[in-house]
């Protein structure tokens, strides 16, 4: 097994490549991509620019920092959205994102996740962003990480509450410095 320095090097290695190409894209529309800090290719900041045809959050611009372990693409990173933390049921309050293919790559101790919707090396940055863009679009309240965002999301798609819309739209807003 390789050392974790030499490990650690092969995951800047393979970073500065995908960073680059990410930043060259001209087919990711929403997505922007830098680093925190210059001397550290393991922490990326991330701008998701929210198309204006999406029904709860379009329009929004969310800052996150997706961070990589020196393992990676063994294991997965993790991002966390910068505030202002999007109502969102896939987000914990924290800004900590919920999503199966930032999962360990191991069986779900709990039951909910097959190993096949976990991380896999075969995931890169591009796949998780736009992972994360189409959980803007259509939100899980299956599994929640805000509980309270997937109450009201049920509650909007059964047609009893507008509030999940309001606290959107807020959000949004607040994402634009509007609010």
């Amino acid at each position: 097994m390789a050392s974790t320095s030499t490990q650690a090097t092969a995951a800047a290695t393979l970073l500065r490549r995908q960073l680059k190409q990410m930043q060259t894209a001209s087919d990711l529309p929403g997505i922007s991509c830098g680093l925190v800090n210059d001397n550290n290719i393991f922490e990326w900041e991330v701008m998701l620019m929210i198309s204006d045809d999406c029904k709860y959050y379009g329009g929004g611009n969310f800052r996150a920092h997706l961070t990589f372990p020196p393992e990676y693409p063994l294991m997965p990173p993790k991002l966390v959205f910068q505030a202002p933390v999007p109502f969102h049921p896939n987000i914990y309050p924290n800004g900590e994102l919920c999503i199966s293919i930032l999962h360990p790559p191991e069986e779900d101790k709990f039951g909910y996740e097959l190993a096949s919707e976990r991380w896999s090396p075969v995931q890169t940055p591009e796949t998780i962003l736009l992972s994360v863009l189409s959980l803007f679009e259509d939100p899980n309240d299956e599994s929640p990480a805000n509980v309270e965002a997937a109450r009201l999301l049920r509650e909007e798609r059964e047609g009893k509450s507008k509030e999940y819309r309001r606290r959107c739209r807020k959000c949004v807003r607040e994402s634009l410095g509007e609010d």
